[in-house]
């Protein structure tokens, strides 16, 4: 399945627990899109955060975020993992 990075910006900043809530949501919804949320990355200084998510496609992921919590990314790129 194929693998997103998504780039959220906040402005003003964003707390570690304000994300892990939204994220939650993202979890509890994403089953009926065939989505997974993998993890996330937070900098709470310049509001940004990243979010690593499997989907068909990058609407099917933005789908899930904005019925979660309303909360769509700025950005989505396909990424591949490497290590």
């Amino acid at each position: 399945m194929p693998l997103f990075m998504d780039v959220h910006s906040i402005e003003g900043g964003v707390s570690e627990a304000d994300v892990a809530q939204a994220h939650a949501r993202d979890l509890e919804t994403q089953g009926a899109y065939g989505v997974e949320y993998k993890r996330y990355w937070v900098d709470e200084t310049h509001g940004k955060i990243f979010c690593l998510v499997e989907a068909d496609n990058a609407e099917m992921a933005s789908t899930v975020h904005r019925e979660a919590h309303g909360l769509v990314a700025d950005e989505i790129y396909p990424v591949s993992e490497h290590t």
